[in-house]
């Protein structure tokens, strides 16, 4: 289950990564207009949901009405996790705009993998030596994957996408806490309102829209956003904070393959090399304690 929802949810952010890049990159709507769009269209989609999730929780001999409210208002999300979630939804958008896709992916999983994994080792998760190598062989990947693309990236641009990597690592943390997936996200994504009214405000005078790029952000903030970010939260409940960490760089390999089938890319050796590199060091990043715990009890 856990397995599966993850892969769900590492799909939603890779086809939400390509969304963007068609938004932005083909000029469709400027950074502010696609991170309110998407911040708004979010928080709907996810009203609904929510909507329904509570209407289909009716109740019986063991769910009383009482325990449902009890259930609905322990767990309301944060207002960290949203602020969070709204850092990083507006700096990734605006990185882009001095950055390339690949000096991009690059600065922005670097820096939720090193955020997740400081975060591990001060929490004192020791990682096996076969579980250094898996990450060590996840990253070499990555770059090999990246390094004909990458260019001496802007400094606003680089920390731009610092903030993003930073503020995505937090919001993975905030969620791993989270008891209630479903509702956090909802109330994380609500409490981005506040914001995203402050940010409409600052640049109504300049935000551009056109219909392509509304549709593009909608679709990126309801369902990419919204329902991915919610599937997200549930399966952090059955991950550790350097498989969380790991496991996301499958994204910029998903999301290179979806180029291929959806933009018509070339597949190169050098992306299927790279893909093997990646997935093998997730594949010993996952396995390395289930084999050595079954080796020592053996």
């Amino acid at each position: 289950m856990i397995f599966a929802l993850t892969v769900l949810s590492l799909i939603a952010f890779a086809a939400n990564s390509i969304l963007c890049r068609i938004a932005l990159g083909q000029h469709y709507i400027d950074p502010a207009g696609f991170t309110i769009i998407r911040l708004l269209s979010g928080s709907m989609a996810l009203y609904f949901i929510l909507v329904f999730h509570q209407y289909r929780k009716k109740p019986n001999a063991n769910n009383s009405p009482e325990k449902l409210d009890q259930s609905l208002s322990a767990s309301k999300g944060s207002w960290l996790g949203s602020a969070l979630l709204f850092a990083y939804a507006l700096s990734f958008s605006y990185a882009y705009g001095y950055l390339d896709t690949g000096t991009g992916a690059l600065i922005l999983f670097g820096s939720v993998q090193i955020c997740l994994i400081l975060s591990a080792l001060i929490a004192k998760q020791k990682l096996l030596i076969s579980e250094w190598l898996g990450l060590g062989l996840a990253c070499i990947g990555f770059v090999y994957l990246i390094y004909p693309e990458l260019t001496t990236p802007s400094l606003i641009g680089f920390i731009l996408m610092m903030v993003s990597g930073v503020a995505w690592a937090g919001y993975t943390l905030v969620g791993k806490r989270s008891k209630a997936p479903l509702i956090d996200t909802c109330y994380n994504f609500f409490r981005t309102t506040p914001l995203v009214v402050i940010l409409l405000l600052l640049t109504l005078s300049t935000t551009e829209y056109s219909y392509d790029g509304i549709l593009l952000a909608v679709l990126s903030g309801a369902i990419m956003s919204g329902v991915g970010y919610a599937i997200w939260y549930v399966a952090l409940t059955g991950l550790t904070t350097t498989k969380a960490a790991v496991v996301q760089l499958l994204v910029p390999v998903i999301a290179t393959i979806g180029g291929v089938i959806f933009m018509n890319e070339a597949m190169t050796t050098r992306l299927q090399i790279s893909t093997l590199m990646v997935l093998g060091g997730i594949a010993l990043v996952l396995l390395s304690k289930q084999f050595f715990v079954k080796s020592k009890a053996i």
